[in-house]
């Protein structure tokens, strides 16, 4: 299988050409995230001198508030699969004055960690995105210590994400993309109702404990979101930017006319998001 073929491949070089786009939003993104963020953290009952795995840390904004938590003595290890997205989280680290951060390319599936090494686990917004979460799942428990604890946010369905969905919509509406596959990895693979606390379960876990959040996002004008989508979401940049001017204009108006529920009367947009979150021990 060549690396065209290979999804994971294919998700590793989307990340590394999005990071530029996540690095211009970071401050933003660790805003809107700071409430699943905070619910992650309480969760994993943090203690000064602990050992703490962030897996598919991103920018590192969760883990970053962990740090704090476990200093003196503490170390944070802020991992992601993509080299760039570890440079974004390397600078914010250095931003914030942390000191007690090392840096790891990790991938979940197979976390390079010796068996029950770390006190706590936290990964937001990646196991969904996996070629085999049930694999990722049973290292997340074989990485931590008997009674550990371990953290995740998912996505809720599409229909409570509009934030996320309508750029897609937009081109499946006007036939330059065809819809998701259902049973492929992406946003909402781990959705379904039961579907968190089983996969735990078959990991594992004990002691699971799963909540919705709500996660609106706000903008001034559609153009700003817009902008933000082409920064963050990378299967809609790669179709938007093949596309002509008037087929982007085109685009740009079918979001408009998907968004307008969502425009008040000065024009700014408010679009509903949920993620999902879970707290279990090894």
């Amino acid at each position: 299988m060549s690396s065209g073929d290979d999804p994971r491949a294919q998700m590793l070089a989307r990340w590394e050409q999005a990071a530029p786009g996540w690095a211009r939003r970071a401050d933003r993104l660790r805003e809107g995230a700071m409430p699943v963020s905070l619910w992650m953290v309480d969760h994993v009952d943090l203690q000064p001198g602990q050992r703490v795995l962030e897996l598919a840390a991103g920018p590192g904004d969760t883990g970053f508030l962990a740090a704090e938590l476990i200093a003196p003595g503490g170390t944070l290890v802020c991992s992601d699969a993509s080299e760039a997205m570890l440079d974004i989280a390397r600078a914010r680290a250095d931003a914030f004055g942390l000191k007690n951060v090392e840096f790891a390319r990790l991938e979940l599936e197979w976390i390079d960690l010796e068996t029950a090494s770390v006190d706590a686990v936290l990964c937001r917004w990646g196991v969904m995105l996996l070629v085999d979460p049930p694999a990722a799942l049973t290292e997340i428990r074989r990485v931590l210590r008997p009674g550990g604890r371990a953290t995740f946010a998912v996505w809720d369905v599409a229909e409570r994400n509009p934030w996320a969905t309508v750029p897609g919509r937009a081109l499946i509406e006007l036939r330059h993309a065809d819809p998701p596959d259902p049973k492929a990895p992406g946003m909402f693979a781990m959705a379904a109702p039961g579907q968190i606390e089983a996969m735990l379960g078959d990991a594992g876990f004990v002691d699971v404990t799963v909540d919705a959040i709500q996660l609106d996002r706000t903008y001034t004008e559609l153009d700003e979101f817009v902008a933000e989508a082409l920064d963050l979401f990378r299967p809609f940049i790669e179709v938007y930017e093949a596309l002509d001017d008037s087929q982007r204009q085109a685009v740009r108006r079918k979001i408009a006319e998907l968004a307008e529920p969502y425009v008040d009367d000065s024009g700014g947009v408010r679009l509903p998001g949920r993620a999902l979150v879970a707290a279990a021990s090894a």
